[in-house]
């Protein structure tokens, strides 16, 4: 039997209102560390294979400059995105994809690593659950192109991003995992080359 006091604790419990967690303040928190790198593993099902095509490597994500990613496996490849596009290291130098289209990837590839919410708004509706220590972030499509690609886009993490799952409209999704990574800390040179 509850006592008048814990009785009265339960009560507050109950009718207190709940915290709910808003897309700004999810903005604010992820934009804080300057630098986040790590390393990733990035996993796509295909709707007609079983088995996914996973590749691995190391991403280092610099704020307002852009974001290194260094496939490692199953094959050597390193990209460089930035506002200005998409560039492949070609071993001598950084040589600028042409492909149609990327300006609008870009933009959408690195609001969803930057936890930018006020640019991914203009094509999803956002829903925001948990606190900052564990939260979520749905993405649901509002405009005409995202809603003939995706489902839907799920971004989970804490301090930072820790997974980002793109459900596409067609039925293939891609998981990406983000993992031990390092905030505030020198870029390896490689990362430090490509993002100066």
């Amino acid at each position: 039997m509850l006592s008048k006091k814990n009785f009265a604790w339960v009560a507050l419990m109950i009718t207190a209102p709940t915290y709910a967690l808003t897309p700004t303040e999810l903005t604010a928190h992820l934009q804080q560390p300057s630098t986040v790198q790590g390393q990733f593993v990035q996993q796509r099902y295909l709707k007609n294979i079983t088995k996914p095509m996973q590749t691995s490597g190391e991403f280092a994500l610099k704020k307002q400059v852009g974001l290194y990613w260094h496939v490692q496996k199953p094959l050597d490849l390193q990209l460089r995105v930035r506002p200005q596009g998409i560039a492949q290291w070609d071993k001598k130098t950084w040589r600028n994809s042409s492909q149609s289209g990327q300006a609008a990837q870009v933009k959408l590839f690195m609001a969803v690593l930057g936890g930018d919410t006020q640019e991914l708004a203009k094509q999803f509706n956002l829903s925001v659950s948990g606190s900052l220590k564990n939260w979520t972030l749905t993405l649901q499509p509002k405009t005409a192109i995202m809603k003939q690609v995706f489902e839907n886009i799920s971004i989970q993490g804490d301090q930072v991003v820790r997974q980002v799952q793109l459900r596409e409209k067609q039925g293939d999704r891609t998981i990406m995992i983000f993992q031990n990574p390092k905030i505030n800390q020198t870029l390896n040179p490689s990362a430090e080359s490509a993002l100066k």
